[in-house]
Order: C-alpha cells, then sequence, then structure tokens
C-alpha cells in the first residue's frame, strides 16, 4: 500500500533469466501484487521466477504468454490482471533490471495522490541519459518524442519511450486495452488514447541504467517506421474523435490547411527545380507561389500546434 492505495507492479520479461531475479530481489515493501508476465522466453526466465515464488508467495503472480506477442501485449496481460485483482494503481518495471526501484515511489505519487491519471518517467530530465544511453537510441528517442508530442497532445512529456510508468485504475478501466499496439510502439499509442479520453499525464524524472547486464532486442532502424507511421494513424484519429466527434475545435482546419499547402508548396518546388536543371527556364510567378505555399502552411501548423498546447494544458 502507499498513500491509501493498493500498488501492483507489471514486470513483462522476455528472456530475462539472468536479470528477473534482481528486479524481484529489489521490489519495494510496498508494493503488494507483483505481476510477472513472460513473453514466451526461450531461456530460463519462467524457472527463475518459480524459484522467487515461495519467497514471495501471493505477492508474486507468473503469467505465461501462449506465444510471444511483443512487450505491449504482455504490458496489456499484466494490466488485465490488475484490474481483476482490483489493484488502485499499477505500475510497470521492466525485467532487465533498467528502472532503479528507488524511482518507484516518484512514478506512482502523482497517481495515488489523485494529480494524474498516468505518470511517465522522463530519463532525460536529468541530463545523465546523454552520457548512459546509447548514442543511436538516445538520438531515436529523441526524434520519436518529439512526434509523439505532436500525435498524442501531451506537450509536457519528454521522453515517450520510457516504459517506466504508473496508471490509475480508473484510466486502466476505461481502456480498450485489446486494441493497445502490443509491440515497442505501446507507450505512444497509450499516450494518444489517453488523450483522447483527457486522462491527465505526469512526467517524472528518473534515472536511466545501463551496462547492468541487460541485453535489448529492439533495433532502433526497424522501430522507428513502425512507431512513425503509428504515431501518425494515432494522430489523425485524436484529431477526429477529440476536435470533431466529441467537441469541436478549429484546429482541425489548421492542421489541414498547414499539411495542405506544405506538401503542394514542397511538391511545386521540387518540380520547378526540376524544370530549371532541364530547360533552364524558371517562373518568378511559381516561385513567388511556392514561396507563399510554404510559409503560409508552416504558419497554420504553428498555430494549430499552439491551440493544441492550450486546450490540453489542463491534463498537465
Amino acid at each position: 500500500m502507499h498513500g491509501g492505495c493498493s500498488v501492483g507492479v507489471v514486470v513483462p520479461a522476455y528472456n530475462e533469466a539472468r536479470q528477473i531475479g534482481k528486479v524481484l530481489e529489489t521490489m519495494p515493501a510496498f508494493v503488494d501484487r507483483i505481476i510477472v508476465v513472460d513473453d514466451h522466453s526461450a531461456d530460463a526466465t519462467i524457472e527463475r521466477c518459480k524459484d522467487w515464488q515461495d519467497r514471495l508467495g501471493n505477492r508474486l503472480t507468473i503469467i505465461e504468454q501462449a506465444k510471444r506477442g511483443g512487450v505491449g501485449a504482455a504490458i496489456t496481460s499484466g494490466y488485465k490482471r490488475s484490474v481483476e485483482l482490483g489493484l488502485d494503481v499499477v505500475a510497470v518495471m521492466a525485467g532487465d533490471g533498467q528502472m532503479d526501484p528507488n524511482d518507484l515511489t516518484l512514478i506512482i505519487e502523482p497517481v495515488t495522490t489523485g494529480k494524474a491519471d498516468y505518470s511517465k518517467g522522463n530519463r532525460l530530465f536529468t541530463g545523465e541519459a546523454w552520457r548512459k544511453t546509447p548514442a543511436v537510441r538516445y538520438l531515436g528517442n529523441a526524434f520519436l518524442s518529439m512526434l509523439t508530442k505532436i500525435a498524442s497532445g501531451y506537450w509536457h512529456v519528454a521522453d515517450s519511450q520510457s516504459g517506466y510508468t504508473a496508471i490509475s485504475r480508473a484510466a486502466l478501466q476505461s481502456l480498450d486495452l485489446e486494441r493497445l499496439y502490443p509491440s515497442y510502439g505501446y507507450p505512444n499509442d497509450l499516450l494518444v488514447r489517453l488523450n483522447i479520453n483527457n486522462f491527465r499525464v505526469a512526467d517524472v524524472p528518473v534515472h536511466p541504467r545501463y551496462g547492468i547486464g541487460e541485453r535489448s532486442s529492439m533495433n532502433v532502424f526497424k522501430v522507428m517506421p513502425t512507431v512513425s507511421l503509428l504515431l501518425f494513424r494515432g494522430f489523425m484519429r485524436r484529431l477526429f474523435l477529440k476536435y470533431v466527434i466529441k467537441d469541436f475545435h478549429p484546429l482541425v482546419f489548421f492542421y489541414f490547411f498547414g499539411i495542405t499547402f506544405l506538401i503542394a508548396g514542397i511538391i511545386l518546388g521540387l518540380l520547378e527545380s526540376v524544370l530549371k536543371i532541364f530547360t533552364g527556364g524558371i517562373a518568378i510567378a511559381t516561385i513567388v507561389l511556392v514561396a507563399l505555399l510554404l510559409v503560409t502552411g508552416l504558419q497554420f501548423l504553428l498555430f494549430a500546434m499552439w491551440f493544441d498546447m492550450e486546450y490540453n494544458k489542463t491534463l498537465k
């Protein structure tokens, strides 16, 4: 229990036989239920967890996935069990030990105190991440975090890919868990869906941990295009459901005309460049039109983002 709320922790694990014991051993005492979800591991992850069953008793629940579904699917299974158990607050800590258990209190506190419905760890806040995180992953994270701000409407959330989170029972029960993305785009998809339902999200500074024996199976170059497409679809869904269906807002027009003008300006500019290269001719009026489309499109987009930020500032 923490702050009068029952606390559960979902631990998604895939081939974490070396690390899972450390995660269970260092789990804070205030955690009422630990739910380890084995994502069809090929190593001895399940055996290591069962070794801990005698020590932790009913406090530890082990879920074995019938087939590998991805980290998102594993978390979803843990969330479902948490709802069945009636837990008030449910956190997520990876099975590889990258999440500092000392930060768990900070993660769940905004939810247990009722200040937020969902809290998310921010590894970038302290500046340690640049030194500790592999460069490719850091840059990929920064790129996806910027896209997630736009797609989700949570402009204050800086580290979109952090899996160190906590969510309230009310938020969990409002979500259609079956439709959540099953793989590495899970946290991004979840943020979009939370915003559509106007849930408050807290950004909490945490300490990144690398070089402790963890092994990541994530391929940044495969994940980035997939998650980018997922975010675009989520962005369009959010605009339609939140600003057309639930409550009309003119920012949808700003986004529409901004994107349309920018695309038209880029295409026309490229065509004019090709004509210049192959024919040597250039139409001054067309160049002026290209500049007007680009500048106007950019202004419309900036205004749309500003409107979006203002509309969602109460969800911070």
